[in-house]
């Protein structure tokens, strides 16, 4: 589908074993690349590799056992990775946690600190290490996985969206920092249809869509295209941005009804 446009390069996922992960997995694998998948559960990491390897494009499929949110496991996978493949061009920040749905006033300091870890300081540590490793002498691209809800207001995940909205600032705060060597932007999706979120669409679908320009929710494939657009060449003169894909939930007027 996407021809060779990633041919040869290597990519690391974090949160590569399901859902948005893996869906940028599968791309990057079908535009060429080798792929190491990240993530915490040797299980999901075994049924994310079988997955991978029954794609017939793409190179070499590798997965490591990693959490987001622990420096030291961001170093080991990114050491890993160059020593197995001689280089790292793309580093997709996939990975995030929410421990806590409600009210920020009932948010307490341990969930706080977990989705912080993971979701903001966990981008810039697997940023850190892939620079140190290779992008700063070599160059490359960080795909940053982000949220519409950093751009919003939403009653019930607020801190994570705080998140996410730091997140995009980091994107260009680091596009600033790592260029000319190293190009970084983001993805902002609006409601995808993974498993992680069947709860929140599978009953509410139609009512979700009704007033949606284009009268659908995202699909994983939908965010791989954004991706394997921003790890290759074709996008070679972007960097610091965010690509907001929500169907056109951003742009609803206040106050009219569909």
């Amino acid at each position: 589908m996407y021809g060779p446009v990633l041919d040869g390069r290597v990519a690391v996922v974090t949160g590569g074993s399901r859902g948005i992960g893996l869906g940028i997995a599968k791309a990057y694998r079908e535009a060429g690349a080798h792929v190491v998948v990240a993530a915490r559960k040797p299980d999901g990491l075994a049924a994310a590799r079988a997955e991978l390897l029954r794609i017939e494009a793409g190179g070499e499929v590798h997965e490591v056992v990693a959490n987001a949110g622990e420096p030291e496991d961001a170093e080991r996978c990114v050491e890993e990775t160059v020593s197995r493949f001689g280089r790292l061009d793309v580093l997709v920040n996939n990975a995030a946690t929410n421990p806590h749905m409600g009210d920020l006033l009932d948010l307490d300091l341990p969930r706080a600190e977990k989705t912080v870890r993971v979701n903001q300081y966990g981008m810039v540590a697997w940023t850190r290490c892939a620079w140190r490793a290779w992008l700063r002498e070599h160059g490359g691209a960080v795909v940053n996985i982000a949220s519409v809800g950093g751009l919003v207001v939403d009653p019930h995940i607020g801190w994570y969206n705080a998140t996410k909205a730091a997140m995009l600032h980091m994107t260009r705060q680091l596009a600033y920092e790592l260029g000319p060597m190293a190009r970084v932007n983001a993805i902002a999706p609006g409601l995808v249809k993974t498993e992680l979120a069947r709860a929140v669409w599978e009953l509410r679908e139609p009512i979700l869509t009704a007033r949606l320009p284009l009268r659908r929710l995202g699909t994983v494939e939908d965010v791989a295209h954004a991706a394997v657009f921003l790890a290759s060449g074709a996008s070679s003169w972007m960097t610091g941005q965010t690509l907001v894909l929500d169907g056109g939930a951003t742009v609803l007027p206040i106050g009219v009804e569909g």
